[in-house]
């Protein structure tokens, strides 16, 4: 939390005095905004022990709950003032994130206040007893700091700032050199909002969960003939259908959002998101969604097993590839627009799945499990995909988007109709599959 405080302090001050500014008349209240995000990023920090603490003891309905309040109040709190007085401007946004992190926080400490101490949670023989024990304090027979510890911390610290630079990059890329005006930045958010939904909604539920998973059932840093061998079994078997689970998902985005994604951004902003640049990021978009699907499923397995050591030469490849990625952000974006941003982000994606895939399969060589095969759809499956996606892009050149409701609909119709058979197709191949998605 201290420090949360001096890097919100810090941060604030250079996004108010160094970095550009926008015009008061067109985004007022803007200096509040930063103040309220900052401030919003402290009231998170002091919630994060018992998110941990939810996260270690898979309290997932709890999770669930959590965030499902904090974010329906923030959406109604943010409906309710951009109806009645749109003129705050940046204040609406303030509030409505203010009033997220509280609701957040809140939950998991009515929740943790209640359960402590309770006769569930002496059944469960819960290792903290009092809501005290939850905050900072010295313990008698134990060191100041467990260094072992602290430098796992530290490599998973320096890692975490990495991967903010290569999932966020190209934020920073826009803020510090204006490679793009706040119109076309619109835009590209519209995009980015709308496009990560999935992301946000399916695959980092799936990666958080399945990496606590993983770090319970096999052993870090401990080789595949030293395991459990039902455990290696288990984890294998389980990151195979992962794999084919978000691989299925991430193909069939790819395949319709590509005939879909002008008529999406025509229904959802008007001429003004699907005459521009918006289609052509959607698209793109939409292949990225598969590259994020992979590799969300394969760095949580590799991550959950590396040890210390491999988590340092891991931290090296990313400061080289985050160095890589901003280059390729600037350079792409020169020559494709706002669109060279995704590319860029297609192309670091890229270089971390062959990581991480190298990483599973020298785990696995030495035993009899082959869990990358999850990533080889069915042949008759992939014929499908294709005959989908040319069908579906026949009819967005016939049908979308200026010819009327009446076409629309048809071209949905045909849509629909490819997915049906998509899905039926998906049902007879993948069995295995379908039954692990049945049975968890």
């Amino acid at each position: 939390v201290p420090l949360g405080v001096f890097w919100s302090v810090f941060l604030g001050l250079v996004w108010l005095h160094l970095l550009e500014v926008p015009d008061p008349s067109v985004v007022p209240h803007y200096q509040a905004g930063v103040v309220a995000f900052g401030l919003s990023a402290i009231i998170e920090l002091l919630g994060e022990p018992f998110w941990v603490l939810a996260q270690a003891h898979l309290f997932v309905r709890l999770k669930v709950i959590a965030e499902s309040l904090s974010v329906l109040s923030k959406c109604v709190l943010t409906v309710i003032l951009v109806i009645l007085y749109p003129q705050w401007g940046l204040y609406i946004f303030s509030l409505a994130q203010l009033l997220y992190v509280s609701v957040l926080v809140m939950c998991y400490v009515i929740y943790f206040a209640i359960f402590l101490g309770s006769p569930e949670a002496t059944k469960k023989s819960f290792p903290v007893a009092r809501m005290k024990a939850l905050l900072p304090n010295l313990v008698e027979d134990e060191t100041f700091v467990n260094w072992k510890e602290a430098w796992l911390t530290w490599s998973f610290f320096k890692q975490s700032f990495l991967k903010q630079i290569l999932t966020e990059g190209e934020r920073y890329v826009m803020t510090f050199l204006n490679v793009l005006n706040f119109g076309d930045q619109g835009v590209y958010d519209i995009v980015n909002n709308l496009g990560s939904l999935v992301a946000r909604f399916i695959f980092l539920p799936i990666e958080e969960s399945f990496y606590v998973f993983f770090a319970k059932v096999l052993e870090r840093g401990k080789n595949v003939k030293d395991q459990k061998q039902d455990d290696v079994a288990m984890a294998a078997n389980v990151l195979e259908l992962l794999l084919k689970l978000v691989l299925l998902i991430g193909l069939t985005i790819a395949v319709f959002g590509y005939a879909y994604s002008q008529l999406a951004l025509d229904i959802y902003g008007g001429s003004l998101l699907s005459s521009g640049t918006g289609p052509d990021l959607l698209r793109c978009y939409s292949l990225y969604v598969l590259f994020l699907a992979i590799n969300g499923v394969t760095e949580c397995f590799t991550f959950a097993l590396m040890c210390k050591e491999e988590v340092d030469r891991y931290n090296f490849v990313m400061l080289a590839l985050s160095f890589m990625f901003l280059c390729i952000s600037y350079f792409l974006t020169h020559w494709y627009g706002s669109v060279g941003f995704i590319l860029a982000n297609c192309f670091n994606m890229g270089i971390r799945i062959a990581h991480s895939t190298h990483y599973i399969y020298d785990y696995f060589k030495e035993s009899t499990y082959r869990p990358l095969t999850g990533l080889i759809p069915s042949p008759f499956l992939v014929l499908v995909y294709i005959i989908s996606g040319v069908i579906t892009g026949f009819s967005e050149v016939v049908f979308c988007c200026d010819k009327g409701w009446m076409a629309r609909l048809v071209h949905i119709s045909v849509g629909a109709l490819s997915f049906a058979a998509t899905i039926v197709t998906m049902f007879c191949t993948e069995t295995k599959l379908i039954h692990f998605v049945r049975s968890q």
